[in-house]
């Protein structure tokens, strides 16, 4: 099986916590992601809500360091993409990095080229409240983007980072819309439709996402599935209705792991087989593989969507 996950908090946690990513107690460790044939994770930088300014952007350049020397210390196990052609030949365990709130930028253009250089391959343009780039999709009466917000959508652009609009309040996701010219995504949100949280995309917004060339990420935090009795069923349901509004070549796995309260079948990035094998066994083996790796992988490795 091969597995592309487009979203953790492991990095942040391990830092928190003072482990490693080889071998930890965590949803994810790259010993434990040894079980697939290839591997790609997505390490997310998450900015907490409580930092603003300065402070959220130390905390940033803090936690991609510490990422940095996790990927030195397992060199040869695992390969830190920071470009296409670097994912291209990865070989079997890739990593990439991203910021999860844009507060991390505090408010200043010039560390998103920081940013850049560090590797980021993605960022979220909020948290669930306000920054510097727009609101989040808990603030009450919430506005889009802000003009700063425009302008690091465009800047994202030009470095070929990418667009992620998971978090971000529906305004918002329909300004990047109007103003992307490149496919942009949702990396860990599912289906409102299915289960009525402010967090989970509509039809319409999935729809869009699609169309642009975009993807979205199941996302297995269990009061975005369901509730508190979330089980992979759930997660399976999710998958069903996107697919069913066209997605098949837009939906992805973006499982939160170590950002989330998980449902009832899986503990880790050890499970994930379980998962695929309810899909496979639905939708057939060659859906399982597109969302499992094929969709993401030909995003992330595509010089025209994401460098």
């Amino acid at each position: 099986m091969e597995y592309f996950d487009l979203h953790c908090d492991t990095a942040t946690e391990c830092m928190e916590r003072g482990c490693g990513l080889y071998e930890n107690d965590r949803n994810v460790s790259l010993k434990r992601a040894e079980k697939y044939s290839r591997w790609a994770q997505v390490f997310a930088v998450w900015i907490p809500e409580k930092l603003h300014g300065a402070d959220a952007y130390r905390y940033f350049r803090k936690a991609a360091g510490f990422f940095a020397g996790e990927m030195e210390k397992n060199r040869g196990r695992v390969r830190f993409c920071r470009t296409p052609a670097e994912l291209r030949g990865a070989g079997p365990r890739a990593a990439l990095l991203s910021i999860e709130g844009g507060a991390a930028l505090d408010g200043k253009i010039g560390h998103l080229y920081d940013a850049r250089r560090l590797g980021v391959r993605m960022m979220t343009l909020t948290w669930n409240g306000r920054c510097e780039l727009g609101d989040g999709c808990m603030v009450p009466d919430a506005g889009g983007l802000t003009p700063f917000g425009f302008e690091v959508v465009r800047e994202m652009e030009r470095l070929h980072i990418t667009v992620d609009v998971s978090h971000l309040s529906e305004k918002g996701f329909w300004d990047v819309a109007r103003a992307a010219r490149r496919p942009f995504v949702a990396s860990h949100s599912d289906s409102r439709a299915v289960c009525g949280h402010p967090r989970n995309l509509t039809d319409s917004q999935f729809r869009e996402l699609a169309q642009a060339g975009g993807l979205a990420g199941i996302n297995l935090h269990r009061d975005f599935l369901r509730g508190k009795n979330a089980s992979l069923d759930d997660a399976l349901d999710h998958i069903a209705h996107f697919l069913n509004l066209g997605g098949e070549k837009a939906v992805a796995i973006g499982s939160d792991f170590d950002g989330c309260t998980l449902p009832k079948g899986v503990s880790g990035v050890q499970d994930m087989d379980r998962l695929y094998a309810m899909v496979s066994e639905s939708f057939g083996a060659e859906a399982a593989d597109d969302i499992f790796w094929r969709n993401a992988y030909r995003f992330f490795s595509s010089e025209d969507t994401a460098l």
